[in-house]
């Protein structure tokens, strides 16, 4: 059984694309820029002519997946990309959004593409290739990359709550999600990444029948396995806490926003202020500035960093905490406990977390919950390093070769049911 991917970006460095070929199930990839080979020996000057957009338009490659397989729209993909960016600017990110995720589906439809009997696409960008796969015979999946219109509810009641956080709620983007509801109803297979997901899908009238919970590949990078073998970065701002003395760094790592639930952890971090605890916020910040001033003093934002230097984050903090209100699945979370962190979570952002064993699940808006987790870190500065081995053993459930076995599982399922 033949089955091509048709992705834009190189989301989860082309996870799926990658485990299919190692089943030897790969037809072809199909996304929106790629980078050639003779780009990226060129390296060094489009990092100094672009910065960190020479570094991702590089990175949008993967030696793991041959490039007879691959194809890609390389011009048309920076028209979409500038009519992102202008749209975007003008507070239309959704439009723009729906538009150019139309424009590479229909790109996609008009394909001559190898032949497959299976179709694999993510949410809002294969509506028009769903259609068309559909007429062919062949069997389509969709991948549904959040928890939909559940999630922007959530979100925006949130923001409606606390508008002095990040201002007034857009607009629900109603053409946006119902393109999101048609090709659920195309779709052979759903695919989520979480329980999270599969109940906000249910509850806005997917078929619950046709959808497959199947989480996220990650994989263990360099970065991580130095920390394995015990070896240390020179480059480390601080040697690592993780001693069981002094000072508690309690972690945050990414999009700082109102859906990732920033104020509860504000507020924990102001009940927290006379502990021997520091709150250090890592990630582009999406709230006001007025919101980031009036953070307790134990907290810190740093800001937008490198992936490098986001392991450096990982390594010098004792624990990482995702108080989210909405996640399809925080890929954060195996990244710290790869590092040996402790997380401290909610359920809403894909079920990762063993309590009392690789840290703790706690509800959503409940900083006073947050504030007692945090706390028995501090209580106990031994607890981070007992949890350790079992964060990082626990990671290895998420290998890219396991989800490959568990999507050709899901395939040969309905496969069967045809």
């Amino acid at each position: 059984m033949k089955i091509i991917v048709s992705q834009k970006g190189a989301r989860e460095h082309y996870a799926v694309a990658r485990a299919l070929h190692q089943q030897g199930m790969l037809a072809g990839l199909v996304t929106d820029w790629y980078a050639p080979p003779w780009l990226r020996r060129m390296g060094g000057l489009m990092d100094g002519w672009m910065g960190r957009r020479g570094s991702a338009a590089l990175a949008a490659r993967c030696e793991d997946i041959p490039d007879r397989l691959v194809r890609a729209f390389p011009f048309r993909s920076l028209l979409w990309k500038w009519r992102v960016r202008r749209l975007a600017a003008q507070g239309r990110g959704y439009e723009a959004h729906l538009q150019t995720d139309a424009a590479f589906a229909a790109a996609v439809a008009r394909l001559k593409l190898p032949p497959h009997e299976v179709f694999f696409g993510y949410s809002y960008a294969c509506l028009e290739m769903l259609q068309a796969e559909k007429e062919r015979g062949k069997m389509t999946i969709l991948c549904q990359i959040d928890p939909g219109p559940v999630h922007f509810r959530i979100v925006a009641e949130e923001m409606a709550r606390h508008p002095e956080l990040a201002g007034p709620p857009a607009k629900f983007p109603e053409a946006y999600f119902d393109r999101a509801r048609r090709e659920w109803g195309l779709a052979d297979i759903i695919v989520v990444n979480s329980e999270w997901s599969r109940e906000a899908l249910v509850a806005e009238g997917a078929d619950a029948a046709k959808i497959e919970v199947l989480p996220l590949a990650f994989e263990i990078n360099v970065e991580m396995r130095k920390v394995e073998s015990g070896k240390q970065s020179d480059t480390s701002p601080r040697p690592s806490p993780r001693s069981g003395e002094g000072l508690l760094r309690v972690l945050f790592l990414g999009q700082v926003t109102p859906g990732k639930g920033i104020h509860y952890l504000m507020a924990a971090a102001r009940l927290l202020e006379r502990e021997n605890i520091h709150f250090d916020v890592v990630g582009p910040v999406g709230i006001l500035p007025g919101a980031v001033a009036a953070a307790p003093r134990n907290m810190t934002f740093h800001g937008p960093v490198s992936r490098d230097r986001a392991a450096e984050w990982y390594r010098q903090s004792d624990v990482f905490v995702l108080p989210t209100l909405s996640d399809g699945f925080a890929l954060t979370q195996l990244e710290a406990l790869a590092h040996g962190l402790p997380v401290i979570a909610t359920p809403n952002c894909g079920r990762v977390v063993v309590s009392d064993k690789t840290g703790f699940l706690i509800p959503p808006r409940d900083a006073r919950v947050l504030t007692d987790a945090i706390l028995k870190f501090a209580a106990n500065r031994n607890l981070p390093a007992s949890m350790a081995t079992a964060c990082r053993e626990a990671v290895k459930a998420y290998s890219v070769e396991t989800f490959g076995r568990r999507l050709v599982e899901v395939i040969q399922k309905y496969s069967v049911k045809r």
